[in-house]
């Protein structure tokens, strides 16, 4: 429940917030030690945020691109604005943070390293 709270956490985030590793320097000093007091390795954390963030990149309107998203958008719909591609993302927005903690807490049920020696939790806890 922490790990999704945490990736819920900063899906919200990322839609006040554009920069990924500006929000990654304002979190991390926080949650990296805050995660491994409990077991979790830094590289798990920085999976989780990676996953929140991500999948909230398409509605967000901080995101750098989201100006030529919408001016592609009016090439086919000439009424298309900031709110038409929010409404037409945010279903797919969702299904990807929902799928991704799925598959995450499928892979911590599992034991499979996350990377080449790299455990999720940290040796010895």
């Amino acid at each position: 429940p922490l790990v999704i709270g945490f990736i819920l956490i900063v899906g919200f985030l990322n839609l006040f917030m554009g920069s990924a590793s500006a929000k990654w320097a304002i979190l991390a000093p926080v949650f990296i030690p805050m995660l491994m007091r409990i077991g979790y390795s830094p590289e798990f954390t920085q999976l989780a945020y990676r996953i929140g963030d991500s999948s909230t990149n398409i509605i967000s309107p901080l995101m750098s691109y989201f100006a030529m998203i919408i001016v592609f958008m009016q090439k086919y719909d000439k009424k298309a604005s900031l709110g038409t591609l929010i409404s037409v993302m945010l279903p797919y927005s969702i299904t990807f943070l929902i799928g991704w903690s799925i598959f995450l807490a499928a892979w911590m049920l599992s034991g499979l390293p996350i990377g080449p020696e790299v455990q999720i939790l940290l040796k010895g806890m």
